[in-house]
């Protein structure tokens, strides 16, 4: 779904609301890319509905020449895929009753994407993991966490990452903070970090900052709300697995890992997979959801990210939406099922491992 420059620039002005009474909003209209302001009356209710629409991404914020959005459907497989694509299959079948799990509530992200002209404020960096020593380029002066355009009443995902993503499409940036929480009136996070020109990055942070453990944004492999209410996903997938190759070895477009995993099997962070192409995924017995991931994983595929207690698929956490306005949107869009049967019968043993960096380009962003 297109963001229209009408609709925007009212949803721009509804975020300054619910005051009571009748709020001001703005009308626009585009010439050449740019929105011009006039007034006009919103209710509150409208604003609500408004606000609901733009929080959260239309989908990954980066551009067609990212990790996220390769079209891997053509691609040759790894050499050893069927010991790879069987490590994760028995990962799966390990844990809750062989169901990987669709984190929303628990272990995702709340996203905002942010108007131009967004108050700026400092993010204090919390030592959550007692280090012995102050991280450089965090704050400060052009720091990571300097500047960050994070509006007032944001909410972080609940649960303990209190993963949060800021996008501003205006100045093409992106923030993601792990464990942020807003303390006596100043925003602070234990790790994260900032990318520039996010339009044109390939999907990562450099320099050991991010907010997931191999480096890789967690905003571009998450599956937002909106995608989900249009019934397609048009970028790669995050996933999370048990146990990822040791830490030592990671594939492109992972910049560091977690795992630990050292046997024949074994998948790094960093590592794509597809779910074999030739399935007829209509066919299959899955959650309208779930059919939306496999038909995602057929044409982009999985990027394994990260380390968690199941094999899991990252969705929007509702936690913004449900702050503005008292309605939690996957209710929904499970149609009554509940988040823990939302990927049931995935077919994890019907995955294809591509190569090692497949896809990274001559010259690597650093």
């Amino acid at each position: 779904m297109t963001r229209t420059p009408r609709r925007l620039a009212a949803a721009i002005a509804a975020t300054a609301v619910l005051a009571g009474g009748v709020v001001t909003a703005t009308s626009a209209s585009a010439a050449d890319g740019r929105v011009s302001l006039g007034r006009r009356a919103l209710s509150p209710n409208a604003a609500q509905n408004l606000l609901a629409d733009f929080r959260g991404p239309v989908g990954t914020p980066f551009g067609a020449t990212s990790a996220w959005k390769q079209d891997v459907t053509g691609a040759p497989l790894h050499q050893n895929s069927a010991a790879m694509v069987a490590n994760v299959a028995d990962q799966a079948a390990k844990y809750y009753g062989g169901v990987a799990a669709f984190n929303a509530y628990r272990y995702s992200t709340s996203v905002y994407t942010v108007p131009a002209g967004t108050p700026k404020v400092d993010v204090r960096w919390h030592n959550c993991q007692k280090k012995n020593y102050t991280p450089g380029g965090l704050t400060g002066a052009g720091g990571q966490f300097t500047q960050v355009p994070i509006p007032a009443d944001a909410v972080p995902a609940p649960g303990t990452d209190g993963e949060l993503t800021v996008y501003s499409p205006g100045t093409d940036q992106l923030w993601e903070f792990w464990q942020a929480k807003k303390v006596d009136g100043t925003w602070q996070a234990c790790w994260g970090g900032r990318i520039d020109k996010v339009s044109s990055d390939p999907g990562y942070f450099s320099g050991g900052f991010g907010a997931s453990a191999s480096g890789m944004a967690i905003v571009g492999g998450t599956i937002g709300i909106k995608e989900a209410q249009a019934g397609s996903i048009e970028h790669a997938l995050a996933l999370a697995i048990p146990a990822p190759g040791n830490w030592n070895e990671t594939s492109w477009p992972a910049q560091r890992s977690d795992g630990y995993d050292k046997s024949a099997g074994r998948v790094p962070e960093g590592t794509r997979l597809r779910l074999d192409p030739s399935i007829d995924v209509d066919k299959l017995k899955l959650t309208p959801i779930a059919k939306m991931v496999a038909k995602a994983a057929q044409k982009y595929g999985f990027i394994v990210t990260d380390k968690a207690g199941c094999v899991a698929v990252t969705a929007e956490s509702p936690a913004a939406t449900i702050a503005a306005t008292g309605v939690d949107p996957w209710k929904a869009l499970m149609q009554g099922k509940p988040d823990y049967l939302i990927m049931k019968d995935f077919p994890w043993d019907k995955l294809q491992a591509l190569p090692k960096d497949y896809g990274k380009p001559a010259n690597p962003k650093r």
